[in-house]
């Protein structure tokens, strides 16, 4: 017979394991979402960590295991979120830069920023499904339960997406617009905030 500190052990192992799963499978995927909302390694870490965190201490509360990813991305929004709640950043007066010669003001944008200008420029119709399916490798299925929409609707998204990042970028040598998310892809650190 099972007393309750044995089913609070059995209870807590299979917790941890399930835990230790979901860490194995889904750490990549969190740390490269984190690393796209925050543009810095260092702070996409502090993000992932306080996620997984927050997951251990609600893991009982995850019923379906095929939603743990968007489970894991929703808890690190809100973590990268959350960063910001509490911190208030310095802000410069462009007459301080101007009187300073300060370098920063000769900065030339990269082609990298330039990707993420164009893909931050777009509606959230199609920024969403472009970054899930880009930077997040999720699936057109995946995306289409996840936004709520048939998987035409998504693939038409896409499309759509591409041709305006295409346009936006000015690159017509790809018919389908697809050397801009291949960019993006290959760039990890580029910010698009």
């Amino acid at each position: 017979m099972l007393t309750l500190d044995m089913y609070a052990c059995i209870s807590k192992t299979t917790s941890s394991a399930r835990f230790e799963g979901l860490c194995a499978r889904y750490r990549p995927d969190v740390f490269r979402f984190a690393l796209w909302l925050a543009c810095d390694g260092a702070i996409a870490e502090d993000v992932v960590q306080e996620t997984f965190l927050r997951a251990w201490r609600a893991i009982d509360s995850l019923a379906d295991p095929e939603a743990a990813r968007s489970w894991l991305l929703a808890i690190a929004r809100r973590e990268h979120a959350r960063l910001y709640e509490r911190k208030r950043h310095t802000t410069v007066h462009l007459d301080d830069l101007i009187a300073n010669d300060d370098p920063a003001l000769a900065s030339v944008p990269s082609e990298d920023s330039d990707i993420g200008a164009a893909i931050s420029s777009l509606d959230t119709d199609y920024r969403k499904p472009l970054v899930l399916q880009a930077l997040m490798g999720y699936s057109t299925e995946e995306i289409a339960r996840q936004m709520g929409l048939t998987r035409s609707a998504v693939l038409s998204r896409l499309y759509r997406a591409r041709l305006k990042l295409r346009v936006a970028l000015g690159t017509t040598d790809v018919a389908d617009g697809t050397s801009a998310v291949r960019a993006l892809k290959a760039t990890p650190q580029s910010c698009t905030a």
